[in-house]
């Protein structure tokens, strides 16, 4: 880190996300913040457990947060989180729920399947950016992660556990 908290190295983010527009939003309120992001989009469930397989055995970059959508088709955001804090190679990004849900029940469910923050999703553009601020803020500026032990090895060199 720089001083005054700016990262060096962009920050990489897996969204799921299955909606277009959030996916508009969230990049456009990204670029209204100064921390440089790698954002990576799966459209659904599968494909996030499909990219995050891929992380486990080095075939592509490790997410330094995980922004989640509930509501996916093929394989529901529960299913991905349980996913996601059942592996050891995993367990340690941070999972940040944003979902449309107000639930009580979706938020005990998530937070019982280890998420590390639960959000709802902001009904525009200005609220957005607030919402991503805060989130870069806390986890990238303000809170330290762990670096996991295969970080520096080459994407698509295989990672032996």
């Amino acid at each position: 880190m720089l001083s005054g908290g700016v990262r060096m190295k962009p920050v990489r983010i897996l969204l799921v996300e299955d909606s277009p527009s959030d996916v508009r939003l969230i990049r456009e309120a990204m670029k209204q913040t100064p921390i440089s992001v790698q954002m990576t989009v799966a459209q659904d469930g599968v494909e996030a457990t499909d990219y995050l397989n891929k992380v486990e055995i080095g075939a592509a970059p490790r997410p330094d947060l995980v922004l989640l959508d509930l509501n996916l088709p093929k394989k529901n955001g529960r299913e991905v989180l349980a996913d996601v804090k059942s592996s050891p190679n995993l367990k340690q990004i941070p999972v940040v729920v944003m979902t449309s849900s107000r639930a009580d029940e979706d938020i005990a469910q998530a937070y019982a399947l280890n998420a590390n923050c639960y959000i709802t999703k902001p009904g525009d553009l200005d609220e957005y950016v607030n919402v991503v601020r805060a989130i870069e803020d806390f986890w990238f500026t303000t809170a330290t992660l762990p670096e996991p032990a295969h970080r520096s090895r080459k994407v698509g060199a295989a990672v032996g556990y």
